[in-house]
Formats: structure tokens, sequence, C-alpha cells
């Protein structure tokens, strides 16, 4: 999404579970310890087999391998709830003096170049005062502190917290927690899926299992006569790509932020293949119970009547008079990896959108007035009296959007072959709608010819400059003003964010930054002296910082994430050179191509491709992960 001033909202909103006021601490860079810089050549060289070093992070296990103060560190009982599964663990929550400790042994292999301590934190407070810290959370690996949290940064849902631990490869260390309480007003300190992974090598390394992986949608809907509501059906196939048995799935009703829980735009009923339970996060997700656990390497299929009512207003769901834009309205399963389910809250500050590239089918029947511009390569014929059906197809998208209107299209196809067709709303000049189309063909040939071709055969570009949110992208498709910088940008994230994905709520830069590096690059601006006016406002800023941080400090988000964040990119590219970028950023799309990115694994990326010591780089740029 274009940065843009940033609107109060005026729709009544859900009651989004977790508010987002949380002080984050700044991440400790580790020393290299001198057992670790003698470290013997052959230790070095050793190739690195990536794993996951942590036994029972999300405590679904029983208390095996942890080692705990009291039986109820670990517990599912009432009073907190987990990030994933059903069990936590809880340190102090007495108000009184107390002191509790976890901890476990892990080995980190020889040989990997890049080890990543996360973990999910919720604080919960008691305490009245905004400065002064009376209760503690501390997390160490071996001797050395990663960093303490307290009853001053307690906040509503868990924030990841993410460290590089490198330093400690080839050791059997501890990995620690400690919570003090002083003796009044309680602060519980909850935990829940910590993990620690590993990867390294000359190349980039390749991303780690997501479940449920490899999903397939098949949707039909039929609109009424101004394409503002949708009923049908959708039905999800998918395949556990986890070890451990899938029992439930959650699907993402994001659009139900655009309503309340008593009145939500998005309806699902009827579901089979598993049993309904209760909606959470602000009634946008909702947990499916399946039938019996599925083991890995088998495949479920659920499905469920669907109804889509879309608001009022020039949103990325909503309707400008007689033109409706339908993003994110499709219910889509939420991922699971080594942090754990993710069920984060949704934002309009950004993105929450993190997903795994899927095959979509979607049939949809409205009334022949309206042209109905979708994700992916469509055709239409004919429906019942006065109406049309418009059949989309699409492989290997991260999600799927239309909009249904009576728009003014133009069509092109740029030198590199791709269908480019522009939807305009009433109001847009036909120079402007041509203007579009011309810098949307420009801007598809000069990303493609830097990250890879693009999979999708054409691109659909729908211009109103009511937009407050000046642009959004989906597979296939964008939302726009008529702008060539927005434009461009939007169509950067083609590639960075929807061949390339990454968790959008978690780690925003990924895809942010990289778009607006892409668009410098595809407008010939260089970056020159950009990270000269880098400025931070304190400690806890950072460009890889989660939307958590980011909907805290909204102001700041744009600056930061992508003007902080593209400059950082030119800055690495003038410590590679300009050949040694490009080559990087291409390498690493293909390794990443339909899969997910992190911030350690581009580090490692990164690393590999200079011989020139980053660590400072990293530091320098506030990039942590």
């Amino acid at each position: 999404m274009r940065p843009t001033p940033h609107r109060t909202p005026t729709a009544p909103r859900g009651l989004v579970a977790g508010a987002l006021a949380v002080v984050a601490m700044a991440a400790v860079t580790l020393p290299a310890t001198p057992a670790a810089a003698a470290r013997s050549a052959a230790q070095r060289a050793a190739a690195c087999t990536p794993a996951q070093v942590v036994t029972n992070g999300g405590f679904e296990s029983g208390t095996s391998p942890w080692s705990q103060s009291s039986t109820s560190v670990i517990t599912s009982r009432s009073g907190q709830t987990a990030h994933g599964g059903t069990s936590f663990a809880r340190l102090d929550g007495a108000g009184s003096t107390h002191t509790d400790t976890l901890s476990q042994s892990v080995t980190i292999p020889p040989g990997c170049t890049s080890a990543t301590l996360t973990f999910r934190l919720h604080v919960d407070t008691a305490e009245t005062t905004s400065s002064t810290a009376y209760d503690r959370l501390t997390a160490k690996i071996g001797s050395t502190t990663l960093a303490t949290y307290s009853n001053l940064d307690r906040h509503t849902g868990y924030v990841q917290k993410s460290f590089d631990v490198s330093a400690f490869t080839g050791r059997t260390v501890s990995l620690a927690f400690t919570g003090t309480e002083d003796s009044s007003l309680r602060t519980s300190f909850v935990v829940d899926d910590v993990a620690l992974g590993t990867s390294g090598g000359t190349a980039p390394p390749g991303d780690s299992p997501r479940t449920p992986a490899a999903p397939s949608y098949t949707v039909s809907l039929s609109s009424n006569t101004s394409g503002t509501v949708w009923t049908g059906h959708e039905s999800a196939t998918f395949t556990n790509a986890s070890a451990t048995a899938l029992g439930e799935v959650y699907l993402r009703l994001w659009d139900n932020y655009h309503g309340t829980c008593s009145a939500m735009p998005i309806a699902v009923g009827n579901v089979t293949g598993g049993t309904a339970g209760s909606l959470s996060v602000g009634c946008t997700a909702l947990q499916i119970t399946l039938p019996t656990p599925l083991a890995q390497g088998q495949t479920a299929t659920i499905g469920f009547d669907l109804g889509i009512t879309v608001p009022s207003g020039a949103d990325r769901f909503g309707h400008d008079g007689a033109f409706s834009f339908i993003g994110n309205a499709l219910p889509v399963l939420a991922v699971q990896d080594g942090a754990g389910r993710h069920l984060d809250p949704y934002t309009d500050n950004g993105e929450s959108f993190y997903s795994l590239a899927a095959d979509f089918h979607v049939t949809l029947d409205h009334p022949s007035t309206l042209l109905v511009p979708a994700t992916g390569s469509s055709s239409d014929t004919p429906g019942s009296s006065g109406r049309t059906v418009t059949t989309a197809t699409a492989t290997k998208v991260r999600d799927f959007a239309w909009a249904a209107g009576p728009f003014t299209r133009i069509s092109g196809t740029s030198a590199a072959g791709t269908t480019v067709n522009v939807y305009s709303v009433s109001g847009i000049s036909s120079s402007d709608a041509q203007s579009m189309l011309s810098t949307a063909k420009s801007a598809m040939d000069a990303h493609a010819s830097r990250f890879g071709p693009y999979p999708y055969g054409e691109l659909d570009a729908v211009i109103d400059n009511h937009y407050w949110f000046g642009g959004m992208e989906y597979p296939g498709f964008v939302l726009d003003l008529v702008s060539t910088t927005a434009l461009t940008h939007e169509i950067g994230h083609q590639w960075w964010y929807g061949i390339v994905g990454d968790d959008e709520y978690n780690s925003p830069w990924l895809d942010e930054a990289f778009t607006d590096y892409a668009t410098d690059l595809a407008l010939g601006r260089t970056g020159t002296n950009c990270w000269n006016s880098v400025s931070w406002v304190s400690s806890a800023e950072k460009i890889t910082n989660s939307m958590a941080y980011w909907d805290a400090h909204s102001s700041r988000y744009s600056t930061v994430v992508y003007g902080y964040g593209k400059c950082a990119l030119h800055d690495l590219r003038r410590v590679l050179g300009d050949t040694a970028m490009a080559k990087l950023l291409k390498d690493y799309a293909s390794s990443h191509w339909y899969g997910v990115s992190t911030t350690a694994e581009f580090k490692a990326a990164a690393q590999a491709a200079t011989a020139t010591d980053l660590t400072s780089f990293w530091a320098t740029h506030r990039i942590d992960g």
C-alpha cells in the first residue's frame, strides 16, 4: 500500500483483539565470544543443517524438556490465552514478591551462518505507572541478556520478538526467561511459540515449512444489481505440511474489521468438512475444527456459504458510488509456521495479510452493465437474462480481489508481452487513463527485468482519485490514484509480497521497503545521500518493527518503513556494488519464488554476496532479525 496521510476511520470498527500500543525494546547485538572466535576452520566449514532447535516451543506437549521454577509456569489455566493452541508459559502474576524461571538447553548446529530466536510475548499488568519498571522479564541465551521487558511494556495480545543469535552457532547453551515481581500489583509475562531456527551456506536459504500448504479455493458468487452484495459458496482444499497433526484451521475474515461483530460484512455459514467454532480477533478469525486431526501430508477440504456486503466508501473494501472495490473479502486460511499460528489483527495503516501461494477458481455472476476486473485471467460468458458470468482463474497467488462497476476500460500490451487493462471510474480523463496504461506497461517490464518474469498473464489496474489510501496491491490487480510513482509502486508489489511473500504484519519492511526501492530503480532514482536525512525518534524505532509498533506510532510508519527502508537498500547496493546487488535480489526472488521471505534469510543472502562483514551495516541501519 502506498503511504498517504492516515485518515481517521469514520465507519464503526469491530472490537479488534489486541490494542497495539507496545513499547519495543532494543534488541541486543550479541558480541562474539572468545570460544566462538576460536572455532576451528573445520567447524566453520561444516555443512549447515537448517533446523528448529527449540523443543515444545508452543508448550502443547506437556512440560518436557523445559525446566520451570514451579509446576504452574507452563499452563493452560484461565486468565490468559495462548497465542496458538491452548498452552503457554506464564511467569509471575502473583502480585507479591515473586520470581519465576523457565529454561531449556539448546544446541545450535555448527556451520550455520544464521540463527534466529523468536518468541511471542504478552505483558498484562495491574501497575498504573507510566514511568517506573517495577516488574521485569529477562530473556537470556547462555550468559548474554537478549532483552529486558517490564510492566511498562503492557499490551493486549502478543507481540513477536526476534533476535540474531548466530554468535552461538556450534554451541550448546541455555535459553532462559526469568520474571521478577515486586511486593504489590501483579504483572504477568506470558510467553508462547518459542523457536530458534538456523540456516546458512553460500546460497540464499530456502523457505521453511508452513501450513496449511498448497491451498486451493473454489468460489461461486452472485451479485445484486449494484454489485454491492455477493452471495454464494466457497470451498478450500489444503494439505498439512507440518509434522504435528493439524486438528483445526482458521479462516481470516479480514473485512469484518469494516463493520461490527453484530453487523459483519463477511458472513460464513453452513460449514462442511469441519465444525465452526467461535469468532475471534474482532470477528476476523473463524476457528474450524476438523473431524479428525490431519497427519503430515494428508489433505482435507472445508466448504461454507459466503455472504459479502460492501460498505460505502472509496476503500480497498468499499464502494465509491456505483463502483465497488472488493479486496480481502474472500476468506483465506491463516498460516501456521515456526512462530505458531498467525492471528494478527487487521490494520488499515498497512497490511496484515500473511498468506501462502494458492490456486483460485472464482465465478462471479453479475449484471451485464457492470465490468468486473479481477485477480487472474478472466473470461466472460452470458448468464441469465441481462447477466454475465465472469470466470477468473489464478495460480500461485496469495489472495483474490475484484471490482464491479460501469468502468471505462482500455487495454494494451507491454513490450515484453504482458497484457495490461486499466479500468477507470467516472471523472478520470481519457488522457489520465492512457498515462496510467503507459506507466503500467513500463513498470511491469522494468520490474520483471530485475526480479524475474511476471507469471500471472495479465494485470488489472483500477483507477479512482478518491482512494484515501493512495494505492493497494493484490495479485494481478491493483487499486490506484492517477500517479506514476504510486502505480509503479503498487505494480512492484506483484513481486515483493505477491511472488516473494512475507509476513506483512510482523515484517512490513520486506514488502514496502523492497517495493519502494524497486520503484526508485524503475523510475531512475538512485537514492543518493538519502540515508543522510535519517533521524530516529527513539531507540525502539527500527526499520524492521512490526505493524503492532507502527499502529502505535503511525506518523512514523511511512517515513521509516518506506523511506528509511529503501534508503538502507540503496546503501546496501553501494556496499555490494550495483552488479552484485542486482544479482542478489534476482537470485533471492528466484529462491523464494511463491515462497515466504524473512529478514534473517535476506540478511544471510546479502552476507553471502560479499566478503565485507555486514554486522555493523545492519546495526547502523536498524535492521534486526
